[in-house]
């Protein structure tokens, strides 16, 4: 293993720890404003309510977050804890690609293909 895989393995390793420990703080951080704000609501299991809009939405999502909403925090940290890995597929592709090792590109650019045609169908669907 030459120099520059194991500085990509090292990027890989560090992207996705961060990513998991940032996503897991806004979630927590979220959960904490959701609490101190809906403590003492009664919940009801009798009915079931879907998630506002704002907490569906990519762009609401963001713009509950930066207004410091719960749902919308907790939601937030949920997206980043989903792209975690992604970014990850991307910066291995981008690796790949400086190693010049076509095989991998092409199995690399494969497999973010499909992880981005999952999300963004999945997106769409709802």
């Amino acid at each position: 293993m030459n120099i520059t895989d194991r500085s990509i393995e090292r990027t890989v390793s560090v992207l996705l720890l961060w990513g998991v420990i940032l996503s897991g703080t806004i979630t927590l951080l979220g959960g904490a404003i959701f609490l101190a704000h809906h403590w003492r609501e009664p919940v009801s299991y009798q009915q079931f309510h879907s998630q506002p809009r704002i907490d569906r939405i990519i762009p609401e999502i963001f713009s509950g977050a930066l207004h410091l909403r719960g749902r919308s925090v907790i939601q937030f940290g949920l997206l980043l804890l989903i792209a975690t890995p992604v970014a990850r597929v991307a910066w291995s592709l981008v690796g790949f690609a400086l190693e010049r090792d076509r095989k991998f590109v092409i199995i690399t650019t494969i497999v973010l293909l499909v992880l981005l045609y999952s999300l963004i169908s999945g997106a769409l669907t709802n």
